[in-house]
């Protein structure tokens, strides 16, 4: 199997790295929230949109191709922050098995 070549000048889309967190609400409750893990240089690839409705509401689901760096954190419930849209992350895998790189599965929801 070949090796995948990402040009590094293509990673230039800055990225924050998020994970869930839940904090305690002071009433014996927990609230869901995220923290920030990294800030990452990645590449955003749109691949294809939909449509849905859920409860009632529409949505257009964008499904995106994230490259980053390999790390070996970056699980299916973490999410990407760009410029004020957020990219829940629904899959990763390392393409070429090299752990130079990581392929992250995204979507983000439109409205």
């Amino acid at each position: 199997m070949a090796a995948l070549f990402v040009d590094a000048g293509c990673l230039s889309a800055r990225l924050l790295l998020e994970a869930p967190a839940q904090l305690t609400d002071g009433q014996g409750g927990v609230t869901g929230n995220w923290e920030p893990v990294a800030t990452l240089w990645g590449r955003i690839e749109p691949l294809r949109a939909g449509s849905r409705e859920t409860a009632g509401a529409a949505m257009a689901p964008v499904i995106h191709r994230v490259t980053i760096r390999y790390r070996d954190d970056v699980r299916h419930a973490m999410r990407f922050v760009h410029r004020g849209r957020t990219l829940e992350i629904r899959a990763s895998r390392d393409p070429d098995e090299t752990r130079r790189y990581l392929v992250c599965e995204c979507e983000e929801s439109l409205p």
